[in-house]
């Protein structure tokens, strides 16, 4: 009786794993979001930090374009994991903490337009986020797009 439990667990996770896929962020996703996004940032004539994270936070790519500091670093690899973490744009939870109780004070967030989660191409898996910061919100946030974009990926879940 143990060992047919032990095999039916075994069967039902070994069925559990092939039906959900498996998707995650290649350092190649990260760096062609890194390159569209400083692409869009040299049309506009701007310069901005650049941090992508996987779905865990952890960083895979980064660009620091001139005339930034490290404050400005940090501050895009925050907005990244917030939004990996969270799976919505920085730019959004401003309005979440005015409506959702006790969300101001959850750790990761960060209600500075620039961050935005990277879904997969289907627009059915968080792969991570990526972070800008350095112009304006609405430029940074614009940037984050602008990259996920020219990866082929999306910035919501479809």
């Amino acid at each position: 009786m143990r060992i047919v439990l032990c095999v039916s667990v075994l069967t039902l996770a070994t069925a559990a794993s092939a039906q959900a896929p498996f998707e995650r962020l290649t350092a190649e996703s990260a760096q062609a979001i890194v390159a569209g996004c400083a692409a869009h940032a040299a049309k506009k004539q701007q310069s901005h930090a650049i941090a992508v994270v996987d779905g865990g936070g952890n960083p895979v790519a980064f660009l620091r374009m001139e005339g930034n500091n490290a404050g400005v670093s940090l501050f895009a690899a925050d907005k990244a994991k917030a939004a990996a973490l969270w799976g919505f744009p920085t730019a959004a939870m401003e309005q979440a903490i005015k409506t959702t109780p006790g969300f101001a004070r959850a750790p990761h967030v960060v209600t500075v337009g620039g961050g935005a989660p990277i879904y997969s191409a289907d627009g059915k898996y968080l792969l991570g986020g990526v972070g800008v910061s350095g112009e304006a919100p609405a430029d940074d946030a614009a940037c984050a797009d602008a990259g996920i974009a020219a990866a082929e990926l999306k910035s919501a879940r479809s």
